[in-house]
Formats: C-alpha cells, structure tokens, sequence
C-alpha cells in the first residue's frame, strides 16, 4: 500500500530494546515520523496524556492519524501492512513463516535469560543477583551458540533480505554487549566480550545492521553520554 500523506508519530524511551526495534523499522522504510522521546526518570509515560495512548503506561506507541498502537510487534506489523515496502515480514508465506519462527525462538529461548542477565546489571542489582546472572549467562551463551550456527554464512537471520526478525532482535543483543561491558559485571566473567571472537558471525550481522542507512539517528541517546 502506498505511503498515506499522514504523519506518523513515534513515542519511545531511550535505552529501551522495544522502542529501538520501531525506530529501526522506521528507518529501513523510510518513513518520516515526528519523534516524541520521553524521560523515563521523569515518568513521562505514566502521566494521564501518555496513558490516554496506551494505559499500560509503556513505549513506544505508535500514531498513524487516527490509528494509535502499541506493541513493538503489531506496530510493526502495522507498518509492514500499510507501508508494505521494503517488506520486513516475508513476501511468500514460507518467508513469512521463516520470519515468525526466528522471532518466536528469540521470545521463547533467549529473551527470559537474557534480561535476567542485563537488567540486574543496568539497575544494580549484581550483588543481590549475582548466582542468578551467571546462571542466565550459561543458557544465553547456550542459545547464541545455536543462532550462531544457524546464521551460517548468511547476511541476515532469515536470508538474503533484512527482516523483521534482524530488527526484532538486534537491540536485545546490542543491549547485551553493552551490559557486558559495565563495569560492575567483570567480576562476573561472563564471557560475552570480546563478542566478535566469541560469536564472529553474529558480531558481522549486527556489523551489517549498523551501516544500515540512518541507524545512527535510532541509536539510544542516553547510551552516547
């Protein structure tokens, strides 16, 4: 479907993998969108005209005219229906399918580990947390082995193309890295870093991802200071 003369309006909060995966999505498409960053520390996405948007009080949110979504995934969706090119989630149904797996296997396999190990570290709570971290750390390292494997030596998680799958979960591993690399996770030794020796293939296609024209405008202000 062709692009609507709408303007399309993204609210998100800095740092978080969810609002980054629209961002990405945006820009692969090359959508133009008015950007709305809220301020977690200020709670700005509890407040009663963030909550008239989505009473989960959560980002990102979504504004296409009159439509308002949330849900990383149904927004999208969203855009791949209404704004169909270039298509993220598959043009046969065996791409589509193969699209949807990758994303089910990250949800299913290494999404619950992986912030087991991540969030503990943003929020400091490695000390109370730090039997548990290591623990999550093993099914991480479990999992990525798989998904390195299967990547073989394919640009992207499904193929030749990018997909919603590469956009679905790259921010999660990119906020991995960046967890890994704090300091109050080295007595941890975790084995995540350096990520290119232990995962080269999946290091190359995060590579490629970040090359992608205006990535650089989705990457988590917060995360440059």
């Amino acid at each position: 479907m062709a692009t609507r003369p709408t303007e399309l309006e993204i609210f998100w909060i800095s740092g978080s993998p969810y609002s980054w995966r629209v961002l990405l999505a945006l820009e692969i498409k090359q959508l133009k969108y008015r950007s709305h960053l809220l301020e977690a520390s200020k709670e700005e996405h509890k407040k009663p005209e963030f909550l008239a948007l989505n009473p989960r009080g959560k980002a990102p949110v979504l504004k296409d005219g009159d439509t308002v979504l949330y849900e990383s995934l149904a927004i999208m969706a969203y855009l791949d229906r209404q704004y169909s090119q270039p298509q993220l989630f598959g043009q046969t149904a065996e791409e589509t399918g193969r699209v949807w797996r990758q994303i089910s296997e990250y949800s299913s396999y290494l999404d619950g580990p992986l912030n087991r190990v991540v969030l503990p570290i943003y929020f400091d709570k490695v000390a109370d947390k730090k039997e548990d971290i290591r623990a999550a750390a093993k099914s991480v390292h479990t999992e990525l082995a798989r998904w390195e494997e299967g990547i073989g030596d394919a640009p992207w998680l499904c193929g030749i193309s990018i997909s919603a799958a590469d956009v679905a979960v790259y921010p999660f591993l990119k906020s991995l890295c960046r967890a890994a690399s704090k300091e109050t996770a080295a007595p941890l030794q975790l084995g995540f870093l350096p990520f290119e020796s232990r995962y080269p293939r999946l290091a190359a296609w995060m590579g490629r991802l970040e090359r992608l024209p205006g990535y650089e405008r989705t990457y988590p202000p917060h995360w440059r200071t």
